[in-house]
């Protein structure tokens, strides 16, 4: 079955951790042995994996991590050099496309295509698409940076991450839009740019739907009614991003499906892809459909295996979602759809 992950941050992995993509997990995790209390856990995805579990279609970020007063996540010291991160995990996707190994998808023609290769099987040669976007805002210097960056393949932006950025409040911070969100906004609306509306503060995210008007996900996002943290959505945004016609893909992290796991200590076993099913049968129950959900899983998205579901042991593992769809009476038609089929009609459509 062919797979759309909705959100990786592969460029992030290879350029910032330095980490050969084209090794097999397990390759990878051989050679991260020697540096386990460096690197951000144990991995779970590579190229080679992504194809071999059927994942033929991606979003992947771009993710320059700007420094935090708190020290937390800190990383680039000013938006110049997180721009130029940026740039050069670009430069890494570009690299590995002209390789083979993967392929960008900056239109619907070239999806349709892509979608077409993957549904009649892929050869040796096929790749592996990719929907190029960015988590975080620091590298767009100026709000009208956003039409280069649109010349540049970028399809979707998601202006918050954890903490403040630089036009809105993210993930464990408060607060609506601060000075320029509103002109990003609005060239983003000019240019074509779609919205990911996951990691924006509350009042960011309303504030947000307020002044865009074109077409919106939640790349990776579960439920706050099932595990009651900032991070998650209530049920007003699930229906504001479905009014929109817009997408939620289901994450993997542990720490968004349960509610008593605590990073560093719990232990993986507390958490199976039973729980990752709960949050996107919440989101289909809540809505009425199964046509606004997909998969998001972030996975390696600053974890690893051990903050993941205890029975997915890699990417490889991914695909198991779809019977424990099934065994809850899910049909054939709507585990597709959540499976790849939603998020591809919803970029048919708007990219």
């Amino acid at each position: 079955m062919l797979i759309f992950d909705a959100h990786l941050d592969m460029a992030w992995n290879a350029v910032e951790w330095n980490r050969d993509l084209m090794l097999s997990v397990q390759e990878l995790r051989q050679f991260e042995a020697q540096f386990k209390d460096i690197v951000p856990g144990e991995p779970t995805i590579t190229w080679p994996a992504l194809k071999e579990a059927g994942v033929g279609l991606t979003i992947s970020t771009l993710l320059p991590r700007l420094h935090r007063k708190d020290g937390a996540l800190s990383h680039y010291q000013s938006r110049e050099a997180a721009y130029g991160a940026a740039m050069g995990q670009l430069a890494y996707y570009r690299a590995m496309e002209k390789r083979g190994v993967i392929r960008e998808i900056p239109d619907a023609a070239t999806l349709k295509r892509h979608v077409e290769e993957w549904e009649a099987g892929p050869t040796e040669s096929t790749p592996v698409g990719f929907i190029l976007s960015m988590e975080g805002s620091p590298p767009i210097l100026y709000p009208e940076q956003i039409h280069e960056w649109y010349a540049e393949g970028l399809r979707l932006l998601g202006p918050g991450h954890y903490g403040e950025a630089p036009y809105c409040f993210g993930t464990g911070s408060e607060g609506g839009l601060k000075p320029g969100g509103k002109e990003l906004l609005q060239a983003m609306n000019e240019c074509g740019m779609l919205l990911d509306t996951t990691h924006l503060a509350d009042q960011s995210f309303w504030e947000a739907l307020d002044v865009y008007e074109g077409p919106l996900i939640a790349s990776h996002q579960n439920s706050r009614t099932l595990v009651p943290r900032d991070r998650q959505f209530t049920d007003e945004q699930f229906k504001a991003v479905a009014e929109r016609g817009g997408m939620i893909g289901a994450a993997m992290d542990n720490w968004m499906l349960h509610t008593d796991w605590k990073i560093g200590v719990s232990e993986p076993s507390m958490v199976t892809m039973e729980n990752v099913a709960d949050h996107i049968d919440y989101v289909c129950q809540l809505l009425g459909t199964t046509k606004h959900s997909g998969l998001g899983t972030d996975l390696d998205g600053g974890f690893g295996k051990e903050q993941c579901p205890s029975d997915l042991d890699t990417i490889h593992d991914l695909g198991n979602m779809a019977a424990i769809l099934e065994k809850r009476g899910y049909s054939k038609e709507d585990i597709d759809g959540i499976m790849y089929r939603n998020f591809t009609d919803f970029f048919l459509k708007n990219l």
